[in-house]
């Protein structure tokens, strides 16, 4: 997506709309150092000041993050997904499993309902790809990412809009969380691994009862791990 030269009304807002538009559309990738200032002058045609004032604008809505010495990065998507991040670093684990437990629950509902021919070809890759790293135990942030991308291809068997709009823009706070149930003890993080493949068995055969028994002991062995890992980081820090 190429930036366009501002016209002369509301250069402020103009620069900060096409930036968002490019952070937004994936343009500039979370975790993407943005070009430096002069580029974007160079580019958009405005003043220093501008530049400023609407990087300042996004930095304020948490969709950038100005990192010392270093540069400015896209921390989030959409300002949504940044006030959602901002929101969730406040909850316990255990309080945002609740909230997957009830968003995941319905759209495991709603997707064995809905699911089309399309829609299973996706989930059984998603579901390929998240096996894969759940064997890569030295890889977790692509394993984190697999389990991010399966739950949307969930999301997205629902045909429900809203629905695959919030968790989207929710799943790049979600990973702390999920970060949190990669560690736990074997027999859990089986548990966790069959109940994935259930929940997917469960939206093939359109069996919405089966979908939601899955998300129930998807969530409460995730919790568990959660849990455990709480313990002893509590432990570790009692013991120094």
């Amino acid at each position: 997506m190429a930036l366009k030269k501002a016209m002369r009304s509301s250069l402020v807002d103009q620069v900060v709309s096409q930036l968002e538009s490019l952070i937004e559309s994936g343009g500039w990738p979370v975790g993407e150092k943005i070009p430096p200032e002069p580029e974007l002058v160079e580019q958009l045609g405005v003043s220093r000041n501008t530049i400023r004032e609407a990087v300042r604008a996004l930095i304020h809505t948490g969709m950038l993050e100005a990192r010392q010495g270093d540069g400015t990065y896209v921390r989030s998507q959409t300002d949504f997904g940044a006030a959602m991040e901002r929101r969730l670093q406040k909850s316990s684990v255990l309080e945002t499993m609740e909230v997957r437990y009830c968003l995941e629950r319905e759209a495991a509902r709603l997707a064995s309902l809905r699911r089309t021919d399309e829609d299973i070809k996706n989930l059984r890759e998603s579901l390929a790809k998240r096996d894969y790293f759940f064997k890569q135990s030295d890889n977790p942030e692509e394993h984190v990412k697999a389990d991010i991308d399966l739950h949307n291809t969930v999301f997205e068997a629902t045909h429900n809009s809203v629905l695959i709009d919030l968790y989207k823009h929710m799943s790049q706070s979600l990973q702390n969380s999920i970060s949190s149930t990669m560690d736990g003890d074997d027999h859990l993080s089986e548990e966790n691994f069959k109940a994935h493949h259930k929940l997917v068995e469960a939206i093939i055969k359109q069996d919405p009862e089966a979908a939601e028994e899955a998300v129930r002991i998807h969530i409460e062995t995730a919790s568990q791990v959660a849990l455990q890992k709480e313990t002893r980081e509590k432990g570790t820090k009692n013991g120094k």
